[in-house]
This record gives C-alpha cells, sequence and structure tokens, in this order.
C-alpha cells in the first residue's frame, strides 16, 4: 500500500483536518493507496505556496530552467519501476502500459526543456516612430488538473510547458492514481525545482467538486488545463470562465478510422487492433469507430476477427497479457451494458463481449448503425465497431456524425485522395495510414467539437501558459494633440 501525502511547498503535507480517502486496486479489491483528503483550506495553502516561488522561478534563466527540466526528465526515468508498481495497484494497468507512460513523461519533459529558449516574441513596425514590441511573458501559477488512464503522460503534460515558459503550478491529482501522481512531484522537487514551484493536492472524491471550484476561483491562479471527460471539462470550463480565466480543455473523444476501398487491409486491420486495445481502449484518442467501404468490409472484418481472438486479457500482476483491467467494475457494467444494446439492435458480436471482473476480453462489433448506443457514446473500453459505409461521402458523413472531435485517421493507397478526406474530417488530428492514438511531445494536440479547445505540445502551447503583452519604446519626440 502506497501511503501518499499533499505536496505543498516542497514538504510531505497531511490534509488539515488530518482526513484520508483509499484507492483500491480495480482487480482484487485490496487497498492499493491511502492518501491525504485535502480540504478548501490546502488548496489556498498550496496556491500561495505556488504565488511565492514565482517571483524566483520566473527570473530564472531559460538555461537554467532547460536543465533542471532535463534532470527531472532523468529523475522520471530511473523511477520506472516505482510507477509500474503503482500503476498496476492503482488502475490496473500493464507493465508495459506504465513504461511507456514514463517514456513519453521524459520526452515531454524534455521538449519542455527544448523550449525554454523558444519562448519569442516580436518587433512590429510602427507609425509612431520608436520601438514597439509584442512580449511573451509567464501567467504566474497555472493549475493542471490530470486524469488515470496515462498517469504520467498526462500528468507531466499538464504541468511541463508551464514550468517551461517560466510559470509555477500546482497539479490536482486523479482521485484514482493520487500516488502516481505524487511521484511526479516527487521528481520534480528531485531534479532542483524550488519548494513550492511544484505542488501536488490530492482529494477524496466526494470532495472533487469543492476542491476543484476552490482551486479554479483562487486569486493567484491565472491559468487552467484540464484533461478528462467532456462532462466534467465543461463544469471546469464555465468556472474559469466565470472567473475570467483561459482554460485549455482536452476532454473525450469518439475517434474514427475510416478505410477507403483502395486501402492496404492488412495495415489497416493492424492499425485498428493497436488503437482499439492499447491501454483497454482507455485513451481519449482510441479508435471507437470504424468506418469501412462496404466493397471490402467483410475481408476487413475477418481480419480484425482473428486478431482480437488472439488477444488474451488477464491480470498484468500474473502474466503478460496482451490486455489488462478496465479501471472499475462499474466502467466494465457500463461497457457490457453498451455491448448488450448493441446486441440486442442487430450488431454482429465477432470477437469477446465478456469479462471477468475488471478483466475485459477484446471486442468486436459488426454493422453497428447509429440506433445503438455505442455507436454516440464514448465507450473507453477494449469495444471496436465496425460502421459500413457506401463510397467516400457516406464514410466522411459517418465519420462527423458524433459531437467530439478529437483524433481520426483514414487509410488509403491513393494519400492525395486520402489527404482530401482527411481534411473533411472535423477533428483537431488526423492520421493518413496511421492509428488513431498516436503523441509525440512536440506536436500539437487537441480537438474540436465536444473534445475542448487549445493545444498541448511544443510550439503550440506556448500560447497557452504565456501572456501576450506589447510594450513600446518612444522615440523621445512625441508629438501629441488634444
Amino acid at each position: 500500500m502506497f501511503d501518499t501525502k499533499l505536496l505543498i511547498d516542497g514538504r510531505d503535507v497531511d490534509a488539515s483536518d488530518g482526513a484520508v480517502f483509499e484507492r483500491h486496486n480495480p482487480i482484487s479489491g485490496e487497498v492499493a493507496t491511502r492518501a491525504a483528503a485535502a480540504t478548501v483550506a490546502d488548496t489556498g495553502a498550496a496556491a500561495t505556496a505556488a504565488a511565492a516561488a514565482y517571483p524566483a522561478w520566473s527570473a530564472l534563466g531559460p538555461i537554467e530552467r532547460r536543465a533542471r527540466l532535463l534532470r527531472a526528465a532523468d529523475v522520471l526515468e530511473a523511477r520506472v519501476e516505482d510507477v509500474v508498481a503503482m500503476m498496476e495497484a492503482e488502475t490496473g494497468a500493464s507493465a508495459g502500459w506504465a513504461k511507456h507512460n514514463v517514456r513519453l513523461g521524459a520526452n515531454m519533459l524534455r521538449e519542455a526543456a527544448a523550449m525554454t529558449t523558444h519562448i519569442t516574441g516580436d518587433v512590429i513596425p510602427s507609425d509612431e516612430g520608436g520601438l514597439s514590441l509584442a512580449v511573451r511573458q509567464p501567467v504566474g501559477v497555472v493549475l493542471g488538473i490530470a486524469p488515470w488512464n496515462g498517469p504520467v503522460i498526462l500528468g507531466v503534460r499538464a504541468i511541463a510547458m508551464a514550468l517551461a515558459c517560466g510559470n509555477t503550478v500546482i497539479l490536482k491529482a486523479s482521485e484514482i492514481c493520487p500516488a502516481t501522481h505524487r511521484l511526479i512531484g516527487e521528481v520534480m522537487l528531485d531534479a532542483g525545482l524550488a519548494p513550492g514551484v511544484v505542488n501536488v493536492v490530492t482529494n477524496a472524491p466526494a470532495d472533487a467538486p469543492q476542491i476543484v471550484d476552490a482551486l479554479v476561483s483562487h486569486p493567484v491562479v491565472r491559468r487552467v488545463n484540464f484533461t478528462g471527460s467532456t462532462r466534467v471539462g465543461r463544469i471546469i470550463g464555465e468556472t474559469a470562465a466565470r472567473h475570467l480565466k483561459p482554460a485549455l480543455l482536452e476532454l473525450g473523444g469518439k475517434a474514427p478510422l475510416l478505410v477507403l476501398d483502395d486501402a492496404d487491409i492488412d495495415e489497416a486491420v493492424k492499425a485498428a487492433a493497436f488503437g482499439s486495445f492499447v491501454n483497454q481502449g482507455q485513451v481519449c484518442v482510441s479508435t471507437e469507430r470504424i468506418v469501412v467501404d462496404v466493397s471490402i468490409a467483410d475481408d476487413f472484418a475477418a481480419k480484425l476477427q482473428q486478431i482480437a481472438m488472439s488477444m488474451r486479457a488477464g491480470d498484468p500482476r500474473l502474466g503478460d497479457f496482451a490486455l489488462g483491467s478496465v479501471v472499475s467494475r462499474e466502467a466494465a457494467e457500463r461497457i457490457g451494458s453498451l455491448i448488450k444494446d448493441a446486441v440486442a439492435k442487430g450488431a454482429k458480436l465477432l470477437a469477446g463481449g465478456g469479462a471477468d471482473g475488471t478483466i475485459m476480453e477484446a471486442t468486436v462489433l459488426d454493422h453497428v448503425t447509429s440506433a445503438m448506443r455505442i455507436y454516440g457514446e464514448e465507450t473507453f473500453g477494449p469495444v471496436v465497431c465496425i460502421v459500413r459505409a457506401r463510397g467516400l461521402d457516406e464514410a466522411v458523413r459517418m465519420a462527423n456524425d458524433t459531437d467530439y472531435g478529437l483524433s481520426s485517421a483514414v487509410f488509403g493507397r491513393d494519400v492525395t485522395r486520402a489527404l482530401a478526406v482527411a481534411r473533411r474530417i472535423e477533428s483537431g488530428m488526423c492520421h493518413i495510414n496511421g492509428p488513431t492514438v498516436q503523441d509525440e511531445a512536440q506536436m500539437p494536440f487537441g480537438g474540436v467539437k465536444a473534445s475542448g479547445y487549445g493545444h498541448f505540445g511544443g510550439k503550440a502551447s506556448v500560447a497557452e501558459f504565456t501572456e501576450l503583452r506589447w510594450i513600446t519604446i518612444g522615440s523621445g519626440s512625441g508629438h501629441y494633440s488634444i
């Protein structure tokens, strides 16, 4: 069991009222973590610590900020076995997924470090003489709220570029993986970031609304970023708007993978299987709908069925399984109800459909239609739907027939044609002849529609975590008239 405290001003801190909460292993039900359950007063202490640390951190030169972020990447990689143990216990993740989290999390820190000398402005020609500058400056304290499904990737992403830009941060940990998110704060402290530069707040699930509201509304918090469900994202966006604070929201998805009539079917099948089942489909950019041209649909479905039936699911602590656990029994029951609804309405179950507690089989449903709940609802589990389309226009219509717009993919040998299709898809990201699940630290990651707004990653995120200011230097011979 992991004993987790708040990280405020570089210190391990109990909740001000001594309260704790427990996170249980989703497979065994054993206590995985006992964590401090922050109060509203504790959120104020975290905000005060971050504000106090801001002047020194923001004044630190970009080379020194870079050095410390690079050290943080090395420290994170050295803690890989700790991350594996925590993620297995708290979320039921496989060791492979945990190690991937560490690799990409370290890459995000290194990319953020590289960006410290690329936070630039402009000299703008002026009719008034003198010098007119557009300058990017850090904003102050940034609040990052990260989810459980890729806890290191998304926890690091919530703070890395904010730190690179000269801000201090508060990371609000997920109630599902408090120890894993708390470790990120430890890594930053061990890498030489001063006390208060990174603070981590954990809270009991029942307290989440009041804790989030207190953090977002605190006067020193100037920016908010959130990765998670669209339902919660709307609440956070509305709260931030009431306080006139910009928010970066990366929310739910229902990613379509389009397989055109000229696609390399074998490659499309491999990409579909990876995108559908990696981390049990618990990725915001997971492939949820495969829109296949009817002329090749039977061949495609048969090959995907074969792969799905070969994938073993099991407790990741007991063996090297392709699929591990979904996050909770409630999630397994919700996913199961979507499968049952689809089958009852005429979908054909090609593979899977079963579950042992939170261990779910790789599931493929064919002949899915808009009458079924699973056509529009985000599954967030190891289930993928095949939807059959007659021609390009119907395929694009089906791809866009969703409230979401995060990731998408198009498979076709004629790349010019596939690119034309990609440009018609309403999503923040589209991958031609590749899976919907892709992420690189330097890429502009973000969605449209109900998948949110703003971008994480590289240059695109500089605007999210800085203030653009206009500064002029007069010529010394002003001519003013009233």
